[in-house]
């Protein structure tokens, strides 16, 4: 008896590896050509590391002309949520991280390396244990689950590492006739990788991310198939990389122990490794001190926190190349026009430590991206939102779609364009003075700023209205008109006219159109006061004026 009859006992009806060499052909790709995936578990909702990692991937991907794909990591059933497959799909294509291969819904799939759901690889995995039993690399382990606990337990007692190696990989030394008599028996078993390493020895191995890293061997006998007869996540990561032609892995740096395991893995089964990418997790700042963006704790864990928000996925996706690449910004304010997809990730230049996640910085990109959208888009984007989160604004934005494109419109295509919306949760604060039936429904209050005197503002707004108030001025005429108005009343034509001889004015014309934007909006800041009279339209201007100045 040998080990070869150990395997045909153990897997008696699986096929050749060779049979899966010739079908998952080496893929064509030119020179270069990265390829690459995310291999999420159906165990919950995406995190935004895992979406980090999915635009460092596809971007790598793109750029060289290479492979992004999808794989459903679903070994461990027990953990897998209800419609955890089509939460993970759902969220990739909202943000435009669709893999290029890999599953498109619960069933279906794209590609000629599938399946891409591990669950349905079974028979694969099993191919390729066998190859390890027959080469005496793997063996059958009978340890019940309380004597593994025993052993852990005077590890720990002994300040010993814990795990299944050494003197404690008993099972590893039970001579091959009695593996096969106790296989044959019924007994129940796991399969064990019989590791060659040596903890006393060193490997070097180079991060794309970390660069030069030195480990112990590793001499775990790790589990690689479980009793239910699937692997585990190591062996099937193993095999599926291989297959699949993955050349570059990414994943969180949680893994970088792992690398002797995984290495040691492909180079046992006869595979040329990945290389490998490990990424610092997102952290939070609590209390003066770092901590990983947690599940349980952060809301903004969740990719759909963004969604519930309203902050644009392109604004996310944005955030996210800004954090990987410090000189994103840079690039960025050199290409203010330039889609993300022209910018070049390198992953020499991301962070060794965890980059602090910055709702600020986040919005503050937000801005910068929704000023740059159409009125159009900003309209539909809106009423997306809305649909789902605020039937209220949604409402008010179809009442009458022309007059609400004015609104949106409102410094929108300019040189410098209005940065008031930061996500479409804001549009309703934003807009809902400009609509008349709800600005006098919430009874306006004025708070003025300079100018105060109730006599004084009345003067000022009625003198407006009767001699300088004309909708038919063009722009520069209008701004005119408001400095003559400024000059009636005693009041500087020009702010730098006033800061060098402030005795000789009660103010400035920026005073006085603050009392017309107050009256006009009940706010002191809004966006380009021209524009709004004109989307309001004489009659409402009118009405808002008079309105203010008899309260």
């Amino acid at each position: 008896m040998n080990y070869k009859d150990l395997a045909d006992i153990i897997f008696p009806d699986v096929k050749d590896i060779s049979y899966y060499e010739e079908k998952y052909a080496k893929r064509n790709l030119k020179e270069g050509a990265i390829v690459t995936r995310f291999a999420p578990s159906p165990t919950g909702f995406v995190h935004i590391g895992g979406l980090y990692q999915s635009v460092i991937a596809k971007k790598l991907a793109n750029q060289t002309e290479g492979v992004f794909f999808l794989r459903i990591e679903d070994t461990d059933q027990k953990r897998e949520v209800e419609n955890g497959v089509i939460g993970i799909i759902e969220s990739l294509k909202e943000f435009g991280m669709e893999p290029d291969e890999g599953m498109i819904n619960e069933e279906e799939e794209k590609g000629n390396y599938g399946p891409y759901k591990q669950s349905l690889r079974k028979e694969i995995y099993q191919s390729y244990a066998k190859f390890l039993v027959e080469k005496g690399m793997a063996y059958p382990c009978f340890c019940k689950a309380e004597e593994l606990q025993e052993m852990r337990d005077k590890q720990e007692a002994a300040k010993l590492r814990t795990g299944y190696y050494g003197v404690w990989s008993k099972c590893r030394h039970i001579p091959v006739n009695e593996q096969i008599e106790r296989v044959k028996n019924g007994e129940e078993f796991i399969l064990r990788f019989k590791s060659p390493g040596n903890p006393e020895k060193k490997i070097k191995h180079h991060d794309q991310i970390k660069g030069n890293v030195d480990f112990p061997e590793n001499d775990q006998d790790i589990v690689i198939i479980k009793s239910d007869g699937l692997p585990t996540y190591h062996f099937a990561h193993a095999v599926d990389d291989h297959l699949m032609g993955t050349t570059l892995v990414i994943r969180g740096d949680e893994w970088l122990s792992s690398v002797p395991l995984h290495l040691q893995l492909f180079q046992c089964l006869g595979f040329k490794a990945p290389k490998y990418a490990h990424i610092a997790p997102i952290m939070k700042e609590e209390n003066g001190a770092k901590r990983k963006l947690s599940k349980r704790k952060d809301p903004e864990a969740a990719v759909s926190y963004y969604a519930e928000q309203g902050i644009p996925t392109d604004a996310v996706n944005e955030y996210l190349l800004n954090i990987a690449n410090s000189n994103f910004e840079q690039w960025r304010r050199q290409n203010p026009d330039a889609k993300m997809e022209e910018f070049e990730l390198q992953l020499n230049k991301m962070s060794v430590s965890g980059a602090l996640f910055d709702i600020i910085k986040l919005l503050d990109i937000s801005k910068r991206v929704i000023s740059k959208y159409t009125k159009e888009r900003v309209y539909d984007e809106a009423i997306k939102w809305a649909e789902k989160y605020d039937v209220s604004l949604k409402h008010l934005l179809e009442q009458d779609k022309e007059y609400s494109l004015k609104v949106l419109g409102i410094e929108r295509g300019n040189v410098k364009p209005r940065r008031d919306i930061a996500k479409w949760s804001d549009v309703k604060e934003n807009i809902i003075y400009m609509y008349d039936d709800e600005f006098f429904k919430n009874n306006p209050q004025y708070e003025f700023q300079k100018i105060q005197d109730k006599e004084e503002i009345k003067n000022i707004v009625k003198t407006y209205i009767d001699k300088y108030f004309n909708l038919e001025d063009d722009k520069e005429t209008w701004f005119n008109k408001m400095k003559d108005l400024a000059q009636e009343f005693g009041y500087a034509r020009e702010v730098k006219d006033y800061k060098q001889n402030p005795e000789n004015y009660k103010g400035h014309v920026g005073d006085i159109s603050t009392v017309i934007r107050i009256c006009l909006t009940a706010r002191s800041n809004t966006p380009d006061m021209y524009e709004i009279m004109k989307v309001l339209g004489s009659d409402s201007v009118k009405e808002r004026l008079q309105y203010a100045t008899s309260i």
